[in-house]
Parts: structure tokens; C-alpha cells; sequence
């Protein structure tokens, strides 16, 4: 009876520690990218300068236009990359010795999450770092009256191009039954109309 109390709080342990997998398959863990594109807004703080713009949207091109060093490209570049490019070409061109420069990512709108089917507002909306589920089917209104909220389907693409899809109840993450999923740019939502008898 000790060796089988054992093996089933082992087993209970080992189940309970999966982490990365959700009802109906397992999702593989979201690939977060940070790199901007066209237009996506970020906010530069450049100390010392006051009066500086401080908020920037990147162009179709993948420019934004900074005082003193006019075009810079951004598009493909992490936050951190971007502010060392900044500091870089306002040291070339003698505006600052030793620039003190940082960036916040406020939309990524070039990075999407399309969702689809009975909720109020169908289509994309912007990706943001640290986006769940729950999150994203309200920002397209929530729910038709005619969703089958317990059967969301979920469908993530990996950089491999590996496309996984599972079904999950978002009536379950409502009810703090499970825990919401953190979700990736491209990911796709699918929510179904119920299917009445």
C-alpha cells in the first residue's frame, strides 16, 4: 500500500507539473518576439532633452524620423537594438558624448492575433507582450449570444511552420477552473457557433 501511495503522488506530481499542455493537445510554449514593425509606436527617453518627441511610429518602410540624425531604420530591431543605434548615430554626429537612451514598446501593431467566428468584432487585433486568451477575445468584444464559449479552438504556428490547434474552454479560465494562455503573434482564435439539439 506504501509503494502504491508513492507511485500515485509521483504520477499526481509529474501530471500536475506539465505546465505547457491545455485540453484537447498540447500547445507549444508562445515565441515572443519583440521586434518592431511597421506601424508600431514606442516611446524614447533620451535624458537631458525635454523637449524631444517622445513618442515615435514606425513608417511603412520601417523608418522613424529622430531629431538631430533624421531617418532611422528600426523595422527587424529588438527594443535594445534600437536604443544602441540611437545612441550610436548621435554620437557620429557629435550631438552627445555619451547619450543616455531607452525605449518602451507601447503597440505592436504590426504583430497580430486574429480571431474569428461568434464574437462581436471578428478580424485582428494589435499583439502585445504578455497577451492571454481572455484578453484578446474582449478586445473583440467578447462572445456572441450564439458561442460555444466552451469549445475555443486555438490554433499557433511555430517558427518551424509546425501548426498546432487544441480546444479549450475559456468558460473554465473565466471560473478560475484553468489558467488562461499566454498567446503568440499569429496565433489564431476560433470560437463556434453552438451546435443546438
Amino acid at each position: 500500500a506504501q509503494m502504491l501511495r508513492f507511485f500515485l503522488l509521483t504520477l499526481v506530481f509529474v501530471v500536475g507539473c506539465g505546465g505547457a499542455s491545455a485540453p484537447g493537445g498540447k500547445l507549444p510554449v508562445p515565441e515572443q518576439s519583440t521586434t518592431v514593425g511597421p506601424g508600431d509606436v514606442f516611446e524614447v527617453n533620451l535624458v537631458g532633452e525635454k523637449d524631444l518627441p517622445k513618442e515615435y511610429r514606425v513608417q511603412p518602410d520601417g523608418s522613424i524620423d529622430f531629431p538631430y540624425i533624421q531617418r532611422v531604420m528600426v523595422a527587424g530591431l529588438e527594443p535594445q537594438d534600437i536604443t544602441s543605434l540611437i545612441k550610436q548615430k548621435l554620437v557620429e554626429a557629435k550631438i552627445l558624448r555619451d547619450p543616455q537612451v531607452s525605449i518602451v514598446v507601447k503597440q505592436y501593431n504590426s504583430k497580430r492575433v486574429t480571431i474569428i467566428g461568434q464574437v462581436q468584432k471578428p478580424g485582428s487585433v494589435p499583439w502585445n507582450d504578455g497577451m492571454k486568451l481572455v484578453d484578446a477575445i474582449s478586445m473583440a468584444g467578447w462572445f456572441t449570444p450564439l458561442a460555444a464559449s466552451s469549445h475555443v479552438i486555438l490554433t499557433r504556428v511555430s517558427k518551424s511552420g509546425k501548426s498546432t490547434t487544441i480546444n479549450v474552454s475559456v468558460d473554465k479560465i473565466t471560473n478560475s477552473n484553468q489558467p488562461d494562455i499566454p498567446l503568440q503573434t499569429n496565433n489564431t482564435i476560433k470560437i463556434e457557433q453552438k451546435i443546438f439539439s
